[in-house]
């Protein structure tokens, strides 16, 4: 596993639960407005926290934490994170899992194998959207298609998410959104925060004026739709 990054304890990142959060190196999207662009672009030079410390910290904290987040970067590019899950589950956590939805056969692995507690999906934009957004192709496009008639179908506890970003994101996309989502039990739409550390510099957050006639288009869709983050 390549651990770039922890948070020791979040009440955020994880709903309900008190958690930590691991981030995890590498990513196959390259979206301008990744927060966590060291962890996606320098991979094999962030492996800033051994398996064993985290373990060790993890170890300290049963009964003081119900869950662990898993983030990144895209944690199912790890080639042992079903062993890495395993070890958390076998300390008593829950776990959530972050992704882009671009790995489906992985996914359904680990949730057919209890593996996983929570999945947050990252929909990154409409589908029309998604090359100029992630970076992706039809068959990439494709796969994260199967991820999301796989969360619809409800076999697990889940939520789609957006980050809004001015310049990536119109009324149309969301649109396409809600028709593509229907029926999701969780969806947000966040307000985009600049972390200092993305892909693309220069980037701005729409105004919450528009947030909010965004979250309104989704509703007609998905009528629990609800922002994040203002």
């Amino acid at each position: 596993m390549i651990i770039s990054g922890l948070h020791k304890m979040t009440l955020l990142d994880y709903p309900e639960k008190i958690a930590a959060t691991v981030f995890t190196g590498g990513c196959n999207f390259r979206c301008p407005f990744c927060h966590n662009a060291s962890f996606v672009l320098n991979a094999d030079k962030t492996q800033n926290i051994s398996e064993k410390e985290f373990f060790d910290f993890l170890i300290k904290r049963k009964g003081l934490l119900d869950g662990v987040c898993i983030s990144g970067g895209e944690p199912l590019l790890q080639k042992d994170i079903s062993k890495f899950i395993s070890k958390i589950k076998s300390l008593g956590f829950l776990v959530k899992l972050d992704t882009n939805g671009s790995f489906p056969f992985k996914l359904k692995g680990l949730v057919s194998n209890g593996l996983v507690d929570y999945v947050a999906m990252d929909i990154k934009n409409s589908p029309a959207g998604y090359a100029k957004t992630a970076g992706t192709t039809e068959e990439v496009l494709s796969k994260i298609n199967e991820s999301v008639d796989f969360l619809l179908a409800d076999h697990i506890e889940y939520e789609f998410r957006t980050t809004v970003v001015k310049s990536f994101h119109t009324k149309e996309d969301f649109i396409a959104i809600g028709k593509w989502l229907q029926g999701a039990k969780r969806y947000f739409l966040q307000h985009f925060v600049d972390s200092g550390d993305l892909i693309q510099s220069g980037l701005c957050s729409v105004e919450k004026a528009e947030l909010t006639a965004f979250a309104d288009v989704v509703r007609e869709y998905i009528p629990n739709a609800q922002i994040r983050g203002i």
